[in-house]
């Protein structure tokens, strides 16, 4: 998993995790990240500081820069109320559809086609699809959505 910060074309910045750089890129491409404030498609990378583990054992541990005065206070992310309010939201819709549904794990897309087809009876169901797998089943029609992903909640 990575973990990209993006940003809209309106200037609103967001976190938002992919299974890798190539099903950011796809996702992108079908238009299927949108911005969590205004909805808009228009989505790219944001410059994010890497994340560099230091050897503490070896007594090393990573050194921040100083800051000068001139540097100013460190830069916070506050949460609007609207913001808090969406979280809030996306985190009772997912309770709600685990809480009412089957998990059924890696046979989710099998499963969707036989309800899809008739070979079983319909109803709701979460599990896990690779993209490739995915990508078959909207092929063939079959309707589905991903669960929504919350961010972390110490975020």
């Amino acid at each position: 998993m990575i973990r990209y910060t993006l940003a809209c074309d309106q200037g609103h910045a967001f976190e938002s995790w992919f299974q890798s750089s190539s099903a950011y890129d796809q996702q992108v491409k079908r238009s299927l990240v949108t911005c969590p404030v205004c909805n808009s498609v228009k989505v790219e990378k944001a410059i994010m500081a890497p994340r560099i583990a230091g050897a503490r054992e070896g007594g090393v541990e990573p050194v921040a820069p100083e800051k000068t005065p001139a540097d100013g206070p460190a830069p916070l992310a506050v949460v609007s109320a609207q913001e808090h309010e969406l979280r809030k939201k996306l985190k009772e819709l997912r309770e709600h559809l685990i809480k009412n549904a089957d998990y059924v794990g890696g046979r989710f897309p099998e499963e969707a086609r036989k309800m899809h087809f008739g070979e079983i009876e319909h109803r709701s169901i979460y599990g896990e699809a690779s993209p490739d797998q995915a990508k078959e089943l909207r092929e063939e029609g079959i309707e589905f959505h991903p669960l929504p992903v919350l961010p972390d909640e110490r975020n």
